[in-house]
């Protein structure tokens, strides 16, 4: 009876963990769900692994989860590939978001350890200088010094002229790599 009820009380938490992610634009920390539910944070760490195991479509960034609904996948994406000092990751970061692009992600490709992606979620100014100041505060090296300033972002927008925009701009300042 005890795990019926375990499994029951599981699954109504993992069902509650899907309706908060689509209902926030913005990314949801594992300590929020957490609180949220009244379990631990390892508790969510598991709930959201099993939810991704039944192919939600959940991401794990620097601040939180976030979940890509229907409307989020009609839009376009392209991949640009840039190069820059570790100084001008503001100014790259904000001609994407300025222009109407959402940074989803950042991209290595590392001879000896291959692709390595994480999550970054970037919507706005205020989440660029969000993420460069803790990249300062916490004395942390941006990922594309493994790759000697090569890296890649997936950039998101509405339209294609958006994305040939911010092409436009990168190459403009020097960022953009063929």
């Amino acid at each position: 009876m005890q795990n019926h009820l375990e499994k029951m009380e599981g699954d109504k938490r993992r069902e509650q963990i899907i309706q908060l992610l689509s209902q926030s634009r913005e990314p949801v920390s594992g300590t929020e769900l957490a609180g949220k539910m009244h379990v631990s944070r390892q508790i969510i760490v598991q709930d959201i692994a099993l939810l991704r195991a039944g192919n939600k479509n959940i991401l794990s960034t620097n601040k939180g989860y976030i979940i890509f609904t229907q409307d989020e996948q009609k839009k376009v994406r392209r991949t640009f590939k840039v190069k820059h000092t570790d100084e001008e990751i503001r100014d790259e970061l904000n001609i994407f978001v300025d222009l109407g692009g959402r940074v989803l992600d950042v991209v290595v490709e590392h001879e000896i350890y291959g692709q390595i992606t994480v999550d970054l979620i970037l919507n706005s100014r205020a989440d660029v200088n969000a993420f460069v100041t803790k990249l300062k505060q916490t004395g942390n090296r941006p990922l594309n010094e493994l790759t000697h300033g090569v890296h890649f972002h997936t950039i998101e927008a509405d339209r294609e002229d958006i994305l040939d925009a911010i092409e436009a701009e990168l190459s403009e300042k020097g960022y953009l790599m063929k």
